[in-house]
């Protein structure tokens, strides 16, 4: 593989800025380039397309219910009725933890469930009926509500594979979704794989909930989940059945590449993580697939690597919370937001909090937002649609 001149990466990225680039093309590049390259390319899309600050959303991570009727491979987020780390909060346990969050002056409330509970423990469909729910969602719905109006704070919930007529109702109280996609690949849910026995992880369910949420004009949050045996054909066609989605509904807010920590007491323990190369090729795709997109990477999963991550592209580190912990990645903790500052602003950009919604929605696309919810919105943002300075 060779390496790029200036001249040869600044055609390249003007070519990528005003056509959508090919499957061909990608493998040309990849046959041609080197990751550092390809990076280098990344970068100078990211400063033109993103001509702006690396951003960050300062949050409450409110882990609802961890109950779950799948089992992934890889994950330990799910837990039992058994366990001692259970989590099935009361409105008053969620809106205590909110309102903690207001005090450190969060501005999003991420609502993480497991994936409809409700039909595989009859324990905790009992337990809804206390709040007169049926459903997760409807809880859901309940406890977005009370946030807002006691807080504030906008909620941002990630709940699996909603239908359409969930997307509905959560649409009235949070300013954004989030579905991952992880993979496109059917394979991946085959015997002996890591969505075998989760449903929910099936492509097509998955891509069904970010197709919903267009055509309801909802703000919604994907990405993938690099290092879970997918291969970088794979990789590539999931990032382009996301580009192919926005280019029809245009809500997409942000792709978050996520690469796999294996995790103890899991069937993907021994599973080697992505290397530090093939996860930095990744997100220099995902820019150069979707040059305009807002391209995440948690910044707890593999620190002290924030340059490498800013040279291949991204324009933001997603949601650091202060307060509470990763719950869905509880054995790598948040850095502290001074720390990835510092880091920004060494590499030569701005640092800035943003919302749950990205400015482009409330700059540009108002109509995905309801009514209502710029009543909260308002106190918060600024004529850039990011988070007020003094809020920072």
């Amino acid at each position: 593989m060779d390496g790029i001149d200036l001249s040869t990466t600044n055609e390249i990225a003007q070519r990528i800025q005003n056509f959508p680039i090919t499957k061909g093309e990608i493998f040309e590049l990849i046959k041609k380039y080197d990751t550092k390259s390809l990076c280098t390319i990344a970068k100078i899309n990211r400063d033109i397309c993103k001509n702006g600050p690396i951003t960050y959303s300062r949050k409450v991570f409110i882990n609802l219910i961890n109950l779950c009727r799948d089992t992934c491979s890889y994950c330990t987020y799910k837990k039992e009725l058994s366990d001692l780390d259970l989590s099935i909060l009361t409105k008053d346990q969620a809106l205590h933890i909110a309102r903690l969050g207001k005090r450190l002056k969060c501005t999003e409330a991420l609502i993480v469930t497991g994936e409809r509970p409700e039909q595989k423990y009859p324990e905790f469909k009992e337990w809804l009926k206390k709040y007169d729910c049926s459903s997760t969602t409807e809880y859901i719905e309940q406890i977005s509500n009370l946030i807002l109006e006691e807080t504030g704070l906008l909620p941002h919930t990630n709940a699996g594979t909603l239908n359409y007529d969930e997307l509905s109702v959560l649409k009235k109280s949070n300013v954004s979704l989030g579905c991952m996609l992880e993979t496109a690949s059917d394979r991946l849910s085959g015997k002996n794989m890591p969505h075998e026995f989760a449903p929910s992880k099936n492509p097509k369910a998955r891509i069904r909930v970010l197709e919903n949420a267009g055509k309801l004009k909802i703000p919604i949050t994907t990405g993938l989940l690099i290092g879970i045996g997918e291969t970088l054909e794979e990789i590539i066609d999931s990032l382009i059945v996301i580009r192919e989605i926005n280019q029809k509904y245009g809500n997409i807010q942000e792709i978050i590449m996520q690469n796999h920590v294996p995790k103890s007491n899991t069937k993907m323990r021994n599973f080697l993580p992505p290397s530090h190369d093939l996860f930095l090729l990744t997100i220099s795709l995902a820019r150069i697939i979707m040059p305009h997109m807002n391209i995440q990477v948690p910044p707890n999963l593999s620190p002290n690597l924030y340059s490498t991550y800013i040279n291949a592209g991204i324009n933001d580190w997603g949601g650091i919370s202060p307060l509470t912990i990763d719950f869905v990645n509880p054995e790598s903790p948040w850095p502290d937001i001074k720390d990835v500052k510092h880091a920004t602003e060494k590499a030569g950009y701005r640092f800035r909090g943003r919302l749950a919604i990205y400015p482009e929605f409330l700059l540009s696309k108002r109509d995905f937002i309801p009514k209502n919810l710029w009543n909260y919105i308002t106190p918060l943002s600024d004529s850039s649609g990011l988070v007020k300075e003094e809020l920072n």
